[in-house]
Parts: C-alpha cells; sequence; structure tokens
C-alpha cells in the first residue's frame, strides 16, 4: 500500500528519487502521468493497466470522456528507475505540474502524487480545513 509523505528534491537533470519503502511496490517500471489539480501521478505498470482499462472501456462520443482520456492517456510516460530509485521526469510533465525544486511525494494507496512543495502545502492547508466536510460526504456515501 502506497501512503505516506515524502520531501524530495529534482536535481539539475529532472531525476526525483522515489524513497525505497514505495519502490518495492511500484517495482523498476511505473507510469507517470499528468494527475488532478496541478500534480503528477506515479503508477505502478500493474495499476496503470487496470486504469487505463477502466477509461479506455468508457464511451468517446461524450467530449469530457474524450478530454479525460486526452490528459491522462497521451500524457503518460513509462519511466524507469536507475540504480539510485531515480526517475527522469520528462519536461512536459515537469511543466505542467510547474514542478520546482523541492517536491512533495504523497502516497495515495494505489499511485502516488507528485507535487511541487509550496503548492502542496498550500492545497494540503485547504484540504484540512475542509476535513470535516469531507468526512461528511463519505459519510453520506456509506464509505465511513
Amino acid at each position: 500500500m502506497l501512503v505516506g509523505e515524502y520531501t524530495h528534491t529534482i536535481d539539475p537533470k529532472k531525476r526525483l528519487a522515489i524513497p525505497a519503502k514505495l519502490r518495492k511496490e511500484l517495482g523498476n517500471k511505473m507510469v507517470l502521468t499528468k494527475g488532478l489539480d496541478g500534480c503528477l501521478f506515479l503508477f505502478s505498470l500493474k495499476e496503470f493497466s487496470i486504469f487505463a482499462e477502466k477509461i479506455g472501456q468508457l464511451s468517446f462520443v461524450q467530449k469530457d470522456i474524450r478530454e479525460f482520456k486526452r490528459l491522462f492517456l497521451s500524457g503518460a510516460a513509462e519511466v524507469g528507475t536507475d540504480q539510485l530509485g531515480r526517475i527522469l521526469i520528462p519536461d512536459y510533465l515537469k511543466e505542467y505540474a510547474k514542478l520546482g525544486k523541492q517536491i512533495v511525494i504523497a502516497g495515495l494507496f494505489n499511485r502516488l502524487e507528485v507535487w511541487d512543495f509550496e503548492k502542496w502545502e498550500l492545497h494540503k492547508k485547504e484540504l484540512e480545513s475542509q476535513a470535516d466536510k469531507i468526512a461528511e460526504k463519505l459519510g453520506e456515501l456509506g464509505v465511513i
């Protein structure tokens, strides 16, 4: 299970170290793609395949579904770890997420999110201020 929050830096060659604990679950090959809220999503090959299969089953007739597919599937890049457990972040993904030097890697069960540190801190504060409302909605859905 991918959980936790980790702070790292991107080196000048656009490489990001993935914590060893998380690499064990992800494997040596992963898929990095455009995420939501201005971050990147990092999946194991298996989890990305499951995710892509679900998206692929959706009809292309509706414009919002086509756009969703474009965002996630055409923006995806297969990445592998080097001997030090680093992945190379392609320029277009680094630009999409507006990643600076300091990065947060957040574990979210079946994927990781890669955030610019400052953007993550702002997003996290907003999220924490709404935790009660979010919990109520989850309660209405029968999740908690």
